[in-house]
């Protein structure tokens, strides 16, 4: 069964750090953050594309997120910098097995973490 788990997640004050954890149950050619705030639509943060480590970043956390892979085999990470309370959301991992898609949007990725909260206080 394919499963992704998120960690890392939890309450940090305003222009605070945070990292994200996301551990694949088997390889993936492309992985992505998502983020979905109560009231509002599932919106992509970030996507690596494994082969060539190509990365994108939504406009919103530009210059403060950086995803990237782990040292561990089918592990990537979020790094998350210069925290603002809009960034306050359920966090998710999300992939697909070859397909690295243009523009982020949910419906195009497959399999998906359960999520971990990330809180920003102010």
């Amino acid at each position: 069964q394919v499963q992704l788990v998120e960690s890392g997640g939890g309450s940090v004050q305003a222009g605070g750090s945070l990292r994200l954890s996301c551990t694949a149950s088997r390889y993936f050619a492309c992985m992505a953050w998502f983020r979905q705030a109560p009231g509002k639509e599932r919106e992509g943060v970030a996507r690596i594309r494994r082969s060539g480590g190509s990365t994108y970043y939504a406009d919103s956390v530009k210059d403060r997120f950086t995803i990237s892979e782990g040292s561990h085999v089918n592990t990537m990470y979020l790094q998350m910098n210069s925290l603002k309370p809009e960034d306050t959301a359920m966090y998710y991992c999300a992939a697909n097995l070859g397909w690295c898609p243009s523009p982020l949007t949910a419906p195009r990725f497959a399999y998906w973490g359960q999520g971990a909260q990330v809180t920003v206080s102010s």
